[in-house]
């Protein structure tokens, strides 16, 4: 079974502007939206110093493999000296829901979407490159 037919969307299109990597979720981060985002956030936090965030805001489920999805991405990312953010975590939607119940809504660093707009846009730094999903540049 190819996961990938049944979770097209789940990352929106992703882009590195001022050294940060930002990249959308989307949809369900369940057991298998898992098997199919791990190997492209093992790329992103396998990297020394990576500053990586996710933009969580269109994610509409998440149970605790999504969870522990997330959980091993910030600790891939400390474990090399970089910082994982999230961003889109809001009071009622289902990440923040999920980070409040387990307790670990003060182990992620949350940034607020004003906070995040803050970061260099796509395009207007000469080095920014915009992937798709697969992580393949677009123009």
């Amino acid at each position: 079974m190819d996961e990938g037919q049944y979770y097209p969307r789940l990352v929106g299109p992703s882009h590195a502007a001022g050294g940060t990597t930002v990249l959308e979720l989307r949809g369900e981060l369940d057991i298998l939206a898992v098997s199919v985002l791990s190997d492209r956030l093992d790329d992103l936090t396998g990297v020394q110093g990576s500053d990586l965030l996710l933009d969580v805001r269109a994610v509409t489920f998440i149970d605790c493999a999504g969870l522990s999805l997330l959980s091993r991405a910030r600790y891939r990312t400390r474990q090399r000296g970089g910082r994982l953010r999230l961003t889109g975590v809001t009071h009622g939607g289902s990440v923040a829901r999920l980070l409040r119940m387990t307790g670990l809504n003060g182990t992620f660093e949350i940034v607020s979407d004003e906070e995040a707009a803050e970061e260099p846009a796509a395009g207007t730094a000469g080095s920014a490159e915009v992937t798709d999903g697969a992580g393949t540049a677009v123009a």
